[in-house]
């Protein structure tokens, strides 16, 4: 097997980790961190598949891909510490129940 393989295979078993993660924890920052792994594992096949064609967009891919994420976890943090300060308590349902 080449260096391609076993770098998308590990990319697929983090995105599956992330996965498991985001659909079966009702924590928000749990749920963050785990979206973070599947940014994390698709920047990583990227770059595995970039190296393999010796090309560069893996690696702008995988700079915007890291940029988007920053950006969405600090945005996410904010609307999480809000909510916190409000209720006391951070529950995905409660907080999915906050509409208009």
């Amino acid at each position: 097997m080449t260096a391609t393989t076993w770098t998308v295979a590990v990319a697929v078993a983090i995105f599956a980790v992330g996965a498991i993660g985001v659909l079966t924890r009702r924590n928000p920052l749990i749920m963050f961190m785990a979206a973070e792994m599947m940014w994390n594992a698709a920047a990583l096949a990227f770059v595995a598949f970039a190296r393999q064609h010796h090309a560069l967009s893996g690696q702008v891919m995988a700079f915007l891909i890291i940029a988007t994420a920053a950006a969405e976890v600090g945005i996410g943090l904010a609307l999480i510490v809000s909510v916190y300060h409000r209720r006391h308590r951070l529950n995905i349902d409660e907080i999915s129940r906050l509409k208009g």
